[in-house]
């Protein structure tokens, strides 16, 4: 089966980076169109959604999704990174604290806000990565950014300085900043020691395969890869018929009797495999990405 493109979820293992993973997806889809939506840091796990061949012109639309995340995080420790990862920089006492004054926290930090990203990030200035002038010494300005925290919820532990969480925020929100501002309300200071990516919009990490899984599926011939339509399964959706097909494919604008209530809709041909995104133009319809015939493959 075809593995030329697709929607792959990988369950990213502690110690990669996002990049490596792609790398590694690379070589063994043997696709050099591979990217990826939505950045994990080395020490965080969980799901990385993939684009592989043209349905990587698809991306922006898991790029926008609310995801949900697990981690754990350590009281009374400060580091350069607000990870695990990070040089400790600071060292304060851990106050006796209740699941109440926690959870109190967390809610407070509910909704939507600007949020300063962190200096070790990948996030560029001056065409270069924060993290690169991070090593360097240097601190500069970062613009802060609008996110919304949705869910905020924290579990206590074992261990009276380590407390588990579980929130679920928009695209472009710092989990690591987050737990480090809450550290702080409850009068110490922390970073994340565990971070898990469960979910992006209605994908999950239950439905994610690790590395070795899609290596297997490739070797035996099966395709690890979901269709491209499962990465606009939230968009409204038109069936074409085959003229309309093909005036698409040649960068027609199409004619359609169905009403629509957004700008953007996810075309399909008969056999209902993704024939690309169409954009309002008046009172026609204007192709904004268009894939290939014989791009499109299946899960299993």
């Amino acid at each position: 089966m075809s593995t030329s493109s697709g929607l792959l979820l990988v369950d990213k293992p502690q110690g990669l980076t996002s990049h490596d993973v792609v790398a590694r997806v690379r070589r063994i889809i043997g696709e050099r169109r591979v990217g990826h939506a939505g950045t994990l840091d080395p020490m965080a796990t969980g799901l990385l959604i993939i684009a592989i061949g043209p349905s990587t012109r698809l991306l922006r639309f898991a790029q926008s999704e609310v995801k949900r995340y697990r981690g754990v995080v350590q009281l009374g420790v400060a580091t350069d990174s607000l990870d695990a990862d990070g040089a400790v920089t600071d060292e304060r006492p851990v106050p006796a604290l209740t699941i109440e004054q926690m959870s109190d926290a967390a809610t407070a930090m509910l909704g939507a806000q600007l949020q300063v990203p962190p200096m070790v990030s990948a996030l560029k200035v001056g065409g270069k990565r924060l993290h690169e002038l991070a090593r360097e010494g240097v601190e500069v300005e970062r613009q802060a950014r609008a996110i919304t925290v949705s869910e905020f919820t924290m579990l206590a532990t074992d261990d009276p300085s380590r407390w588990a969480f579980e929130v679920e925020c928009t695209v472009g929100t710092y989990v690591r900043v987050l737990l480090s501002d809450l550290s702080e309300r409850v009068g110490t200071v922390g970073h994340l020691i565990e971070l898990r990516r469960l979910s992006s919009g209605t994908h999950h990490v239950d439905d994610a395969l690790t590395l070795r899984q899609v290596d297997e599926m490739v070797e035996a011939g099966r395709s690890p890869l979901h269709p491209p339509s499962c990465f606009v399964s939230h968009l409204e959706s038109v069936v074409l018929s085959d003229d309309q097909v093909s005036a698409m494919r040649l960068g027609q604008q199409v004619e359609l009797s169905d009403e629509f209530a957004t700008d953007e809709i996810a075309a399909k041909d008969l056999s209902d495999d993704l024939v690309g995104i169409l954009r309002r133009r008046g009172a026609k319809w204007q192709p904004d990405v268009v894939l290939a015939a014989s791009t499109d493959s299946a899960h299993g």
